[in-house]
């Protein structure tokens, strides 16, 4: 244990310079080129922005992935990698070109196949949620595949002022990333740990007054961990003995909240927008970000709040995963509608 958390601290150093030094080339190449974000009537910035800071997110977790990860886990690391990869090359492409949604979504299915049949990242169980339990092979990997699309563009979908998603991420894969540690899976940890540190690294450039933007290239990158993370909190907590102290009761539910805030905030969306006959893919400034700016708050003090909240749910799910399942459920429910209907009452009066 000793010489993993070394491994770990490494992997974190590692992807926190590589960000730290790339991102001031980034933005130099990205003006020198003219690749900016544009501001229009969906986003919340004003200024000509570069949006590629996640070309050296993604370099920095490679990198630290491919050096720091320990041999008996280098098998899976390189699906990891591929389906990352992947995502990558079609996040950077929509940040320079942009591409069709239906050329991202593609990816992401691939990515997800590559993750859930190659690199055996998917539910085998629901674990008694919505009293099912053991899934055979194909609905495991739908399931599964799903799962991971969801994340992902919630991640995605939430990118939107300066500083939310690095911020929300961030309690994510601290929780994940120390779970994983404490429970012995250092392979889980060192992903986990090394997109924090490229993300910390990233804040630095990306709080107001922001310097750069992450772009696609960036928040499908952190989804796509976050995905990753859940889906191996929820199997590697379910293989542990019942004796252990690292043992999540309920780890669907828990996992689900400590990615409360984009799973609830993109369903939200997704269904205001089907009620009003519109289609959920359909571009507005719905979402909890968008709100919170138009009621005065700045974009750091916007970004903060909802950190905080997430901060709360994490610890809250973390310390109280014993209670029963159904309870949970309630809560986590109830948790989510209070805070969409706040939300839903916030934006009404903004319309009058």
């Amino acid at each position: 244990m000793t010489s993993s958390i070394y491994e770990i601290i490494l992997g974190f150093i590692t992807a926190f310079v590589v960000v730290v030094l790339a991102i001031p080339q980034i933005i130099r190449f990205a003006v020198r080129f003219r690749l900016y974000d544009l501001p229009d009537e969906r986003k919340s910035h004003v200024e000509i922005v570069p949006a590629l800071g996640g070309i050296a997110l993604s370099g920095g977790l490679f990198l630290s992935m491919l050096l720091w990860t320990p041999g008996p886990d280098m098998d899976q690391v390189k699906y990891l990698l591929g389906a990352m990869m992947i995502l990558f090359l079609v996040g950077a492409k929509d940040d320079i070109d942009p591409v069709s949604p239906l050329v991202k979504l593609s990816a992401q299915l691939l990515a997800g196949l590559i993750l859930c049949h190659l690199a055996g990242v998917r539910l085998t169980s629901l674990y008694g949620l919505l009293g099912i339990y053991e899934l055979d092979y194909v609905p495991s990997l739908v399931v599964s595949v799903f799962t991971i699309l969801v994340i992902t563009n919630s991640f995605n979908l939430i990118d939107g002022i300066n500083g939310l998603l690095g911020l929300i991420s961030s309690v994510a894969l601290l929780c994940f990333g120390g779970w994983f540690y404490l429970a012995g899976h250092v392979g889980m940890a060192i992903v986990a740990f090394s997109t924090l540190g490229g993300i910390i690294a990233f804040l630095k450039y990306n709080l107001t007054p922001a310097q750069i933007f992450m772009g696609d290239t960036g928040s499908l990158l952190v989804g796509v961990v976050c995905s990753i993370c859940a889906l191996q909190f929820i199997e590697l907590s379910a293989g542990l003995p019942a004796a252990s102290a690292y043992k999540i009761e309920s780890a669907p539910v828990v996992a689900a909240g400590l990615l409360l805030l984009p799973l609830m905030d993109t369903l939200r969306v997704f269904v205001m927008r089907v009620l009003k006959g519109q289609s959920p893919l359909h571009p507005d400034r719905r979402h909890m970000h968008h709100i919170l700016i138009r009621t005065g708050l700045s974009h750091i003090s916007a970004s903060l709040l909802l950190m905080s909240v997430s901060v709360i749910l994490s610890v809250f799910f973390l310390t109280c995963h014993q209670l029963p399942t159904s309870l949970l459920m309630i809560i986590i429910l109830g948790a989510a509608l209070l805070f969409a209907a706040l939300l839903e009452v916030l934006y009404a009066k903004q319309q009058l």
